[in-house]
């Protein structure tokens, strides 16, 4: 949980915050900034295959202090970027080690500690994610206004340091075996299926499964248009007519929102058939694209960062939850690297549409009302999602 908190740095709930300070100081369009920031993520994205195959040799427990020491130093690098190319750069940089490798570790080593009740664990483990919602835009708003946007960069920096770094230097394991345990803390010589090993599909047999491809297609749309809304969500809500301090704080709401869900939909994950919570996460993404366009006072945008709060918690379970669920554990970083580039991108393409529709046509509304349809169908094709067989694959 710690973990996915200190990943704010890198998220699109606190770096768009600081579009418009940059924008101004900088003299450029949102649009190029959205550019910058797509482009640099996108080519991050290509890294985590990487990241995934490190995993599987080295453990996500050695990987992720270095990881955290990196993002700390790349805020505070952040603070000193004076054109667009450094500015692509610093996004690529804060974007792959936080947004992607930080949260691939994280992932990856409660996946490996849990199986029964791994959805109900990854549920609370991205927990980090909410909190970091609720707490870094508004205090992101509060260093600019007091400090300037450069400084604030340098304070999350030291902030990220502080708070990951020592415990993940002092108290992780990557993997149950390696203190004679097995998942979800049972000891080696009381369960029956210990002497089959870890078990799981490796990447070449994942690539050729169905499942891989439905998978890949609805947690790209759901990680490209949730970002889109963080990137875009003040903007959006100041044209509906909010305050940006009232529209920044509706983080917070859908902050509080994610928190109170995450453990109760991976609860449900462990009850309930995979494919039909797929299914339903996705419709939530279509609704969280709608509602906002209906917003036009402070009752509508609660509302909507209700359903914007739940639509997180669905998007940081499900990633986190489906990997192992559908190919095992034994080759996960591997398999979770693909799909997490996979997100990565869609990440960095999702503000692309909304950017163009305010610069070319004036309103956010005509391009989300379009987006919501995608997640709509990929509704349609999660209901054919089934399980490869894991057997013969020890």
């Amino acid at each position: 949980m710690l973990g996915m908190f200190g990943t704010g740095p890198a998220q699109s709930h606190l770096i768009g915050i600081f579009f418009d300070p940059i924008s101004l100081e900088l003299g450029l369009p949102r649009t190029s900034i959205a550019a910058a920031y797509g482009s640099a993520t996108l080519m991050a994205a290509l890294l985590l295959p990487q990241v995934g195959k490190l995993i599987d040799r080295w453990g996500p427990a050695s990987l992720l202090w270095v990881l955290a020491t990196g993002l700390g130093l790349m805020a505070m690098v952040f603070s000193m970027v004076s054109n667009w190319v450094l500015l692509a750069v610093a996004f690529g940089c804060l974007r792959f080690l936080g947004q992607g490798a930080m949260m691939l570790t994280c992932v990856n080593m409660v996946s490996q500690w849990f199986d029964r009740k791994r959805g109900f664990a990854l549920g609370l483990m991205s927990l980090g994610f909410p909190i970091s919602m609720a707490v870094h835009p508004p205090l992101a708003q509060w260093l600019i206004g007091q400090v300037g946007w450069r400084q604030a960069w340098i304070w999350f920096g030291l902030i990220t340091w502080v708070l990951v770094v020592p415990p993940a230097l002092m108290l992780l394991y990557s993997k149950p075996e390696e203190i004679n345990l097995r998942p979800d803390g049972l000891l080696l010589e009381d369960d029956p299926s210990a002497s089959a090993g870890i078990t799981g599909l490796t990447l070449s047999q994942a690539l050729r499964t169905p499942a891989f491809y439905i998978i890949c297609t609805g947690l790209f749309f759901l990680s490209g248009l949730v970002t889109s809304l963080h990137v875009e969500n003040k903007g959006i809500l100041s044209q509906h007519g909010l305050e940006p301090q009232t529209a920044t704080l509706m983080f917070t709401v859908s902050g509080i929102m994610a928190a109170l869900t995450m453990p109760i939909l991976g609860r449900m994950l462990d009850r309930f058939p995979t494919h039909l919570m797929f299914s339903g996460g996705l419709l939530v993404m279509s609704m969280s694209l709608l509602s906002v366009t209906f917003v036009s006072d402070l009752a509508g945008a609660i509302v909507y960062a209700l359903i914007f709060g739940l639509n997180n918690g669905v998007t940081m379970t499900y990633f986190a939850f489906f990997w192992p669920r559908y190919f095992g554990r034994k080759h996960l970083g591997s398999i979770q690297g693909i799909g997490q580039m996979i997100g990565v991108v869609g990440a960095s393409l999702g503000p692309l549409p909304l950017a163009m529709s305010l610069d070319y046509l004036g309103n956010y509304d005509p391009a989300l009302r379009v987006l919501a349809v995608f997640p709509a169908i990929c509704a349609i094709a999660a209901l054919f999602l089934k399980p490869p067989a894991l057997e013969d694959t020890a």
